[in-house]
């Protein structure tokens, strides 16, 4: 196995009839699994039919999960639960293959065979193949890098985390935009190491400090907390179980970029975020992903 090749994992799949009902599904199945092991999704196929699908790195306890889809979706379902055998595959240089620069406001996501395409008047972000989310064709990290296009417009932050930074991309976008030391935590190891490269071959490798941490778990956030920008694309369930924490880590009058949301979990983000006194200021949602930007209330310092 090559070093960005992915083992052979599972899938299960099982079709629904619409799509309020698979979204309700997906919404249950994520209550009641960790998303740590597994990964789960709804999507609608060429015939207009809706599947819901769960990803397993290992193979699962298939009775068991037989059994939860029964309880969330009904016995017809469980009983046209059907698993596949994921082989393994070298998935980034799959992803890469016909990729071209992705301009999100004044920055331009790019492959090194790109990097004369960027024009001068532009921030170039160049990331290879990786283990790591996040090469900037994804709605999720073009949603974030708008948003901190438009934020920076208007403000200059100081202190700014990249919570869950994946490759480095957006630590890297705000490195490079403000020439300001930037924080980037992920919980996976190999992560940490993807993203300190490519910050090094951003030239800000000086500026971004990249660690390993789960959360807000590590001696960094504590140093350099409060924050007055905090970039978390991630997952819906991490980022409402985060929100209190979240808040008490950023500075008064303090910027969050939320992504990683469907459109279906985004309105249970911002109530999180809500309840623990943040305040929603933009929404904006790009192939099928929302990114939301909220503030806390206050006057900086």
């Amino acid at each position: 196995m090559t070093s960005t090749e992915t083992p052979q994992s599972t899938s299960a799949t099982f079709t629904v009839g619409d799509e309020r009902r698979a979204r309700g599904i997906v919404d249950v199945l994520e209550e009641s699994l960790d998303p740590g092991e597994v990964a789960v999704a709804a999507f609608e196929d060429a015939n207009g039919v809706w599947e819901v699908v769960l990803h397993f790195p290992t193979p699962p306890d298939e009775d068991a999960i037989r059994n939860l889809i029964g309880l969330a979706a009904g016995d017809a379902a469980a009983a046209a639960l059907s698993f596949q055998t994921v082989e393994a595959k070298d998935w980034v240089k799959a992803s890469l293959e016909g990729l071209v620069p992705v301009p999100a406001g004044r920055f331009v996501v790019h492959g090194q065979h790109d990097r004369a395409r960027v024009a001068s008047n532009k921030l170039g972000i160049e990331i290879e193949a990786a283990l790591a989310f996040g090469t900037g064709h994804h709605g999720t990290t073009r949603g974030c890098l708008l948003l901190l296009d438009d934020v920076l417009k208007r403000r200059h932050p100081s202190h700014v985390l990249d919570l869950g930074s994946g490759t480095g991309v957006l630590a890297i976008a705000a490195a490079k935009a403000l020439r300001k030391p930037v924080l980037a935590s992920d919980i996976d190891p190999q992560a940490v190491i993807v993203a300190r490269d490519n910050a090094k071959l951003n030239d800000v490798g000086q500026l971004i400090d990249a660690v390993c941490a789960i959360g807000f778990a590590a001696p960094a956030f504590r140093a350099r907390a409060p924050f007055d920008l905090i970039l978390a694309n991630i997952l819906a369930n991490p980022l409402r179980q985060m929100a209190p924490t979240m808040a008490q880590h950023l500075a008064p009058g303090g910027l969050v970029i939320l992504s990683g949301l469907l459109p279906a979990h985004t309105r249970g983000v911002v109530a999180s975020y809500r309840a623990v006194g943040l305040v929603l200021i933009r929404r904006l949602q790009i192939d099928g992903w929302c990114s939301l930007l909220m503030q806390r209330p206050g006057v900086r310092g």
